[in-house]
């Protein structure tokens, strides 16, 4: 790796590490400058995860108030997603390359929908229950069995696929709690790093990443997730809503 390519995969991995930590769709910059640079799409993948790994420690440190704030919520992420992760993982390895290539784009579309009218679906359902039950409805602080179980199946994607994976978080706790925004970016970006070091290790396993590219990657990631954690934290609700919105259509739109 000459020094012009290094200082672009360092400038890649901060700007991919500020997208993991705002709108969560890291990879649909850092990957095609990867391969771009001559990388194998196999090895540019492998090399991709392990670097981004930083980034996500970067963020979840930039968001650490948030998920202290989540307290319980925040525990059950990091394990439902590293055991997502794992089957996950075990699928991408067990299967024959291509099997979801059809239907990715298209829950996508539809997770970045729910992420869209999530208050207008949130507010619909505080007042059915109010109408059902006559008093206002408890916050959800904790995740239901439900909720749980599409944040395990998320955990599962993100170890298999992994585009748009954060998109996909956003959308169910916002719809599976009544977190504040910011705290739900806080647990996203928690869930990538969690699946991100979890396919890490087992890459590390079973392929040959470039490490000098790892290693330039995650430097530019480290710093990057940090910095995306203090934007995503000052973000209006609406904007970052939009935001993930848009970064998933786009993810979307690549994959079609």
């Amino acid at each position: 790796m000459t020094l012009l390519e290094g200082i672009l995969v360092v400038a890649t991995g901060f700007g991919a590490g500020v997208l993991s930590s705002t709108v969560g769709v890291a990879s649909l910059l850092s990957f095609p400058v990867l391969v771009a640079l001559g990388l194998p799409p196999v090895v540019a993948n492998v090399s991709n995860t392990l670097g981004l790994i930083p980034g996500g420690l970067g963020g979840v440190l930039g968001y650490r108030d948030e998920v202290r704030e989540a307290g319980p919520i925040a525990r059950a992420i990091v394990l439902v997603c590293a055991l997502g992760a794992v089957a996950g993982a075990a699928l991408l390895l067990g299967l024959p390359p291509g099997v979801f290539e059809a239907i990715v784009p298209w829950l996508i579309l539809f997770t970045c929908l729910l992420v869209g009218v999530q208050p207008r679906i949130a507010r619909w359902l505080r007042e059915r229950h109010e109408a059902r039950h006559g008093e206002v409805r408890a916050e959800r602080r904790h995740m239901s069995p439900a909720t749980t179980a599409f944040a395990t199946v998320t955990g599962v994607y993100g170890g298999y696929f992994g585009a748009g994976a954060g998109v996909m978080m956003v959308a169910v706790l916002g719809l599976g709690t009544d977190l504040e925004l910011r705290v739900v970016n806080g647990l996203k970006t928690l869930s990538l790093m969690v699946g991100n070091i979890v396919a890490g290790l087992i890459f590390i396993v079973v392929a040959e990443p470039r490490w000098d590219v790892v290693v330039t990657l995650a430097a530019g990631s480290l710093v990057g997730g940090y910095v995306g954690a203090r934007i995503g934290r000052k973000l209006p609700d609406a904007v970052f809503r939009w935001a993930v919105v848009a970064a998933g259509v786009v993810a979307a739109l690549l994959l079609f």
